[in-house]
């Protein structure tokens, strides 16, 4: 198992105990260890990063192209998250990575009506940023 996540603005710690960096593409890689896995949610092909990571076609303030591979992807990263450090980004780090990160909160064990808060609480003040995306949080699917 690999060092965690230090604590700070941009680790979303979870119910599990399992931690997940939150940020927005445009800002950079922050200093500190890089992740070991990422979740790029953008409309357009995101930059290579020297790290095995994934992308979904999310476009801003929308939703994702295909949400059955979003779910599976967040699916994948939460269980990622237990033994690895992970991220989850988007543009500017606020809404579609605040939509995922309550999307894992929800997998993670958190009443799909309360995620968009914890998200809120822990990662930054307006993540979930229109009623498309609370709807997805709300019904993300947590079997499966």
């Amino acid at each position: 198992m690999s060092a965690a996540w230090e604590d700070g603005d941009a680790v979303v710690l979870l119910p599990s105990g399992r931690r997940v960096r939150g940020r927005g593409l445009r800002a950079g890689v922050p200093p500190g260890p890089l992740p070991e896995f990422g979740l790029y949610l953008t409309g357009h092909r995101p930059p290579p990063v020297p790290w095995p990571s994934r992308w979904v076609r999310w476009p801003d303030f929308l939703l994702p192209r295909d949400p059955a591979d979003a779910v599976e992807a967040l699916r994948e990263l939460h269980r990622r998250a237990q033994d690895c450090r992970v991220e989850v980004a988007c543009g500017g780090g606020v809404g579609r990575t605040g939509t995922a990160l309550a999307c894992l909160a929800v997998l993670d064990g958190v009443p799909p009506a309360d995620a968009v808060a914890f998200v809120r609480a822990r990662h930054h003040r307006r993540a979930v940023e229109t009623p498309w995306q609370r709807r997805f949080v709300e019904r993300f699917p947590v079997g499966g």
